[in-house]
């Protein structure tokens, strides 16, 4: 029955994105794209820079909401993480190397995505009692549709969404296999944590991850080119194979079972959408309760962070893989990173654990918080405390049963329905969405 459902929903998300979900990114990706005249990339410099400005812009206690910045790393604490070194991972595992030609497809043209909707999210948003907002897309499919129960099914699909039962997993399995604990005390202790995190909402998970993010990039960043630099010389290779597996698929290899163009285009494209979130939803959310009154400049930070993202992060961890000849040799998922660093960097599968703990516990709060969130506008007078109640035996459940693939495969086929769903919505309101970057500050 178990192996049934499984069955059932992986045959509905290699239909969906193979044959929805990755046309419609691409066609309405192009179709915004040559509307904001390729915003995303003329633009970029500019957005660059409003970036760093933000980083010595001071907040004023006064106003409403929470500072640009931190609510831009709430949204990136749900995208760097688990998602860049492991799920990526599964791409290259599944689809082969030219998985992640079409990664860097699905970045380049989900910017723009990631733009239009953070930008409706915001322009539609509404204030809150906390001195704060409510945004994202079960408010802006409100103006893109009259029925009431579009933006409802967006919500019960974003609170599935929320409790991301393949993080925790990842998260959970690493800790007990790797060092030996106890598995129920780390199920109820991640879960102590994430409920502590979350008590003050998107404003204190932006508070966490403004701190864990950068020290991520920065650290792994720094190892990783240690790594590549002293296998320069394979890269050339590298990029062959990338360029060469993305138009033809590749063929079984070690552990590798093979894959077609289609395999190898779907899973590049969906993992880039799972890890940056392009057309799910939560960073719409999430950028909502900007203090920011420009919905331009908070959007255009969504496009700052899929190059981050994608274009670094995502992209660091393949070719690691890559050049030390990992991606078919059939390892764990959660473990591949570690051993293709392993060797360059002393104590890495001893500290491995905490650094999974710290990089899952940041994508977790921050995905946790968009759905207290979406069960807030289901419930509005008791959202949070029902959300608590399914979330807590969701995670509970799913730490015991089925493999990380089958959970990973739950949350792929949620995010397709989102996407397909947002996507109609911003395809809808196009032409309420500016993308005119105002010099003021």
């Amino acid at each position: 029955m178990f192996e049934s459902f499984f069955g059932v929903l992986q045959f509905l998300d290699e239909w969906g994105w193979n044959y929805i979900g990755t046309p419609a990114i691409l066609l309405l990706g192009l179709i915004l794209s040559m509307k904001a005249h390729w915003f995303q990339v003329l633009q970029f410099k500019k957005i660059s820079q409003l970036f760093f400005r933000l980083v010595t812009t001071d907040h004023g206690p006064e106003k409403r909401g929470i500072h640009p910045l931190k609510a831009f790393f709430a949204s990136l604490g749900g995208c760097i993480g688990i998602g860049n070194i492991v799920v990526v991972c599964t791409a290259v595992q599944v689809g082969g190397p030219g998985a992640i030609f079409w990664m860097w497809v699905a970045a380049l043209i989900g910017m723009i995505v990631k733009y239009a909707e953070i930008y409706l999210g915001i322009k539609y948003r509404v204030k809150n009692k906390d001195d704060s907002y409510d945004g994202g897309p079960m408010y802006f499919l409100q103006q893109a549709t009259s029925s009431p129960w579009i933006p409802r099914l967006v919500c019960v699909l974003l609170c599935i969404y929320g409790t991301d039962m393949y993080l925790f997993r990842i998260v959970t399995h690493t800790m007990v296999t790797m060092w030996g604990w106890n598995h129920i005390l780390v199920v109820f202790g991640l879960l102590a944590t994430i409920i502590y995190a979350t008590r003050k909402g998107i404003d204190g998970v932006g508070t966490i991850t403004s701190i864990t993010i950068p020290i991520f990039i920065v650290l792994f960043s720094s190892v990783s080119f240690l790594v590549l630099m002293k296998n320069l010389s394979t890269l050339p290779a590298v990029f062959k194979l990338i360029f060469t597996s993305a138009f033809t698929g590749h063929a079984a290899v070690g552990g590798f079972a093979g894959s077609t163009l289609l395999m190898t285009m779907s899973q590049g494209m969906k993992r880039a959408c799972y890890s940056g979130d392009i057309g799910i939803g939560y960073a719409a959310v999430i950028n909502s309760e900007t203090d920011e009154a420009d919905p331009a400049k908070q959007a255009a930070l969504g496009i700052f962070g899929i190059f981050i993202d994608t274009f670094v992060v995502c992209t660091i961890s393949v070719l690691l893989i890559l050049i030390t000849g990992l991606w078919n040799q059939g390892i764990h998922e959660g473990r591949i990173i570690a051993q293709a660093i392993e060797g360059h960097v002393a104590f890495v599968t001893i500290l491995w654990p905490a650094f999974i703990f710290l990089l899952g516990y940041s994508n977790i709060i921050a995905i946790f918080s968009v759905g207290e969130k979406a069960a807030s506008f289901l419930f509005p007078k008791h959202g949070k405390l029902l959300y608590l109640t399914y979330a807590v035996p969701v995670f509970l459940l799913f730490s015991f049963i089925g493999s990380e693939r089958q959970l990973l495969t739950i949350m792929s086929t949620v995010g397709i329905m989102l996407l397909l769903i947002n996507l109609w919505g911003i395809f809808v309101l196009r032409d309420k969405i500016s993308f005119e970057l105002s010099e003021k500050k």
